[in-house]
């Protein structure tokens, strides 16, 4: 099993999003600058997010998105789900054919136990508690946006200085 960038790059657009959206709609250009994401994708993403009633889009100057429903009720594995990422670890989508004569495989149930136990786990993180984790990285002395915003350019000033 792997999750791709898709479904890694939604969460952290989301996450991006629920941290800065009390100052009203968040930019996808924003997003997509901070997190070093194309916009084209997040454009995507964003379309199927909006789709699954995770976000909503407000038009205008000083547009944007923000969430649709509370941090609280927005799950990890809500996110995933909602940009079509499979976790899926069987060879078979789950079809049980996973042989050449279309017979299950021995691991069948192994793989089939560990992809509920993923999304049980995903299922069991939400985007307040990834939030809170993000802000308890925050000196104390910081806004959480304004400290996000200062690791963000941290990093790549950092990635920068490492090439040069």
């Amino acid at each position: 099993m792997r999750l791709t960038t898709k479904g890694r790059f939604a969460v952290t657009a989301m996450l991006d999003l629920a941290l800065r959206e009390q100052k009203g709609p968040v930019t996808l250009a924003g997003i997509s600058e901070r997190q070093q994401i194309s916009l084209s994708y997040l454009e995507q993403l964003f379309g199927k997010l909006r789709r699954n009633n995770l976000v909503d889009s407000v038009r205008g100057p000083g547009g944007g998105y923000c969430l649709a429903r509370p941090v609280a009720d927005i799950s990890v594995a809500d996110i995933i789900t909602a940009v079509d990422e499979p976790l899926d670890a069987t060879q078979c989508g789950g079809k049980e054919n996973c042989l050449e004569d279309n017979k299950r495989c021995m691991t069948h149930d192994l793989w089939s136990d560990l992809n509920r136990t993923i999304y049980a786990y995903l299922a069991s993180v939400s985007l307040a508690e990834l939030i809170e984790k993000q802000r308890s990285k925050c000196p104390s002395n910081q806004a959480s946006n304004e400290c996000s915003v200062l690791h963000d350019k941290r990093k790549s000033t950092q990635e920068q200085q490492a090439v040069a």
